[in-house]
């Protein structure tokens, strides 16, 4: 007997009990589950509503629409990652197929007259207490909600709403235990600062702002690990010559212009400067323009120039190893004359 089920019966069971026995106890109607009672199948099929189209031409109608979508999906993402953590079993969910089949049914609900649904930390934490381990479960849960919602509506509507909030607090304390706090806090602040500000500011305000909140805290985080981390300096020696390999970020933005150029203007004269890209998924093109530039003036300050995985700029240095082939380095009697 799993503990979420003996929760909703004995909340059942003491809704019962107070509204025969007790009644200063007694629960008020906002205070249960209030599920619409069919007593026919005419009833139940009267409480499918469908569209009224007449109000496509309604502005509102698409933002609240928008506003919807964005809340749900990364809700349902957020689900998504929660459930694949509580897994036993450690799977990894196609969180694109969970959006295509929650864009479908949302659909249809919409068509029925039904909410708008997401995954539920709460129903996939059931399902995986209770020993739910394919697709088939998720499926059987449905249906079971159907059916119950039909065949015993007046018992879902006696589940008292504290029962389901003492659900919800476990399975959140289980998600975010202080341990988990202190792990983070553990990862250093560019971990823990996005982190904790999305809770403080979901906490404060609600789903999607705190969101946007923590967004902005990480984006700042990575701007500024960028601005430190935007090239490395290797000093090599080959065949007796030193060599100094300027390597490139990952992702090489506009902000790392200054201190991309500040390296290069540094460089000694007389020295061979390797200019190596081939790692960057991303160069802007500020920081292209700046590396075209130091090559075409090298020779000035006599720096021989290599560059490496940069298409735009790997054309010029093909043809200055083919000059050094034929007349050796750039500091060399044949060349400068």
């Amino acid at each position: 007997m799993q503990g979420p089920l003996v929760v909703v019966a004995i909340g059942i069971l003491l809704s019962y009990l107070f509204d025969e026995y007790i009644e200063s106890l007694n629960f008020e109607t906002d205070d249960l589950v209030n599920l619409p009672v069919a007593l026919s199948i005419q009833d139940f099929a009267g409480q499918f509503t469908f569209p009224d189209f007449s109000h496509l031409a309604n502005p509102e109608i698409y933002f609240i629409a928008l506003v919807i979508a964005v809340i749900a999906s990364l809700e349902t993402l957020l689900c998504v990652e929660a459930t694949d953590k509580l897994d036993p079993l450690k799977r990894v969910t196609s969180t694109n197929r969970e959006l295509v089949a929650q864009g479908l049914g949302n659909t249809v609900s919409g068509l029925i007259g039904g909410l708008p649904v997401t995954q539920v930390i709460v129903r996939s934490s059931a399902n995986i207490t209770f020993g739910g381990r394919t697709k088939l479960s998720a499926i059987f849960h449905g249906v079971l909600l159907l059916i119950c919602v039909i065949v015993i509506p007046g018992v879902l509507n006696m589940i008292p709403l504290a029962s389901l909030a003492c659900i919800l607090f476990v399975v959140g304390y289980n998600l975010a235990k202080p341990s988990l706090f202190k792990a983070m806090y553990e990862l250093g602040w560019t971990q823990f600062a996005p982190f904790i500000a999305t809770v403080i500011g979901i906490l404060l305000t609600d789903l999607l702002k705190g969101i946007g909140i923590g967004m902005v805290v990480a984006i700042f985080f990575i701007l500024r690990s960028n601005l430190k981390t935007d090239y490395e300096l290797f000093h090599e020696k080959n065949d007796g010559v030193k060599k100094i390999r300027l390597v490139l970020a990952e992702d090489v933005s506009f902000l790392n212009k200054g201190s991309i150029g500040k390296a290069l203007k540094e460089f000694e004269s007389d020295s061979w400067v390797i200019i190596d890209g081939s790692k960057s998924k991303y160069i802007d093109h500020d920081i292209i323009e700046i590396i075209r530039d130091f090559t075409v003036n090298a020779h000035i300050r006599d720096i021989n120039v290599e560059v490496i995985g940069i298409p735009t700029l790997e054309t010029k240095s093909r043809y200055q190893r083919i000059m050094e082939t034929r007349y050796g380095r750039p500091d060399s009697p044949a060349v400068k004359s």
